[in-house]
């Protein structure tokens, strides 16, 4: 029987005593699921040992797109610019000093880190 879908919660691969399932599941269940667990570690073993060292609900290795960052860049952008316009030349700079700091943050967190 082949089982396709999404799984919701990390799959533990060792029983460590246990029949699988608990009290939710019927005898029956829970040896067939013991079953399916030993045959798991007996066909797979480095897939058992990846998914007991991952940690439970681990991100996503993909990095997000800040649009927050981008937006927030842009604003301070835009009023250090009005400001110096306006001849306000010392709230001028240290709003560019932030938009050049939340830049920065942007340029670091979309950055592409070479793996090895």
């Amino acid at each position: 029987m082949a089982l396709i879908g999404v799984v919701m919660f990390p799959v533990r691969c060792v029983a460590r005593g246990r029949s699988g399932g608990g009290d939710m599941l019927s005898r029956e269940d829970s040896r067939r699921l013991a079953e399916l667990e030993r045959q798991l570690r007996r066909d797979d073993p480095e897939f058992c040992a990846r998914l007991e060292g991952a940690q439970p609900l681990a991100p996503a290795h993909r990095k997000r797109f800040p649009i927050t960052l981008i937006l927030t860049a842009v604003v301070l952008w835009a009023t250090a610019i009005t400001l110096g316009i306006l001849t306000w030349w010392s709230p001028a700079a240290i709003t560019g000093a932030c938009a050049v700091t939340v830049s920065t943050a942007v340029i670091l967190r979309t950055r592409r880190v070479p793996k090895g």
